[in-house]
């Protein structure tokens, strides 16, 4: 696949902004999004949102960061640094939702702005354990989702945003449709958890048109921080200048050469890796 550029040693790469909560067992949250962010040669900025006490089982509790110290991380460094995007993932409460919001509005982020915005709707952990507030979801709906360049909820979130279960293509172009009424620029309805096909597709909407993005299922349990790697994959596109379109199929590409370089840890579900990258470096390297 073709990668995004790398910027030459002792100058300044892109920077881009991930908003979320951390993972204890480093497969997914923060650590997932630095990770990829990191891989693909871009400065990761974090303001962490909540702590999460979890491993490859499940997450068994987390605790809020208070809502003015997220937005003060995300000031500090946007007034200083710079971004060339930003991301949300876990935002666990309808305070610290509100929070996010009202800086990103504050500092031109957002849909709206000069920065664009990745929102990841996180609502559960892929074993359905809660990582945001049921009250919250009408805080995502009303107040961050409008803010966004591009939403990318998997099926159960796109479920618990609009009511619509998906299980074909004409449910996932009626939710399109449905998320795309809550305000944001464009909206991605991801088919990784539709696992009746042997394909995974997501269709991206701008309102107008529909644009399929289609890769071959890749036969594994080890996929947990697949949508935070999707999200942080399209966020550093968009620093680079990349169009939606653009931006999302190159982050799906992306996703897919992790899927595939995933690993087992620990007792449950293992994480999508980005570790490829760095054997295709060497691979490279040896051959010129």
């Amino acid at each position: 696949m073709k990668l995004l550029p790398l910027t030459p040693d002792g100058q300044t790469p892109v920077r881009v902004l991930t908003i979320a909560g951390t993972d204890s067992g480093g497969g997914a949250g923060i650590q997932a999004d630095s990770r990829t962010m990191a891989l693909l040669g871009v400065h990761a900025c974090v303001a962490v949102a909540a702590v999460t006490v979890q491993n490859t089982v499940g997450v068994s509790g987390f605790h809020e960061i208070p809502p003015e110290t997220v937005a003060a991380q995300v000031r500090s460094v946007v007034t200083d640094i710079g971004i060339g995007a930003a991301k949300t993932g876990m935002l666990a409460s309808t305070a610290i939702i509100e929070a996010v919001a009202a800086v990103c509005r504050e500092l031109g982020i957002g849909r709206d702005g000069h920065v664009p915005l990745v929102v990841d709707p996180v609502a559960a952990s892929m074993h359905g354990d809660p990582l945001l507030h049921a009250e919250a979801l009408d805080a995502l709906r009303h107040t961050l989702i409008p803010l966004a360049t591009v939403i990318t909820p998997n099926l159960d979130e796109v479920r618990l945003l609009t009511g619509i279960e998906v299980t074909d293509d004409a449910t996932a172009r009626a939710a399109a449709e449905a998320l795309h009424r809550l305000g944001p620029r464009w909206a991605i309805v991801k088919g990784g958890h539709l696992r009746t096909s042997d394909f995974s597709t997501d269709l991206l909407f701008d309102g107008e048109r529909f644009h399929e993005l289609s890769a071959p299922r890749i036969a594994t349990g080890n996929d947990h921080g697949g949508g935070d790697t999707l999200a942080a994959a399209t966020a550093c596109a968009l620093a680079h200048g990349y169009e939606v379109p653009d931006a999302v199929a190159f982050a799906k590409e992306w996703t897919t050469r992790c899927l595939q370089a995933a690993y087992d840890l620990g007792a449950g579900h293992g994480p999508v890796s980005p570790l490829w990258r760095l054997r295709a470096d060497v691979a490279a390297h040896r051959r010129s």
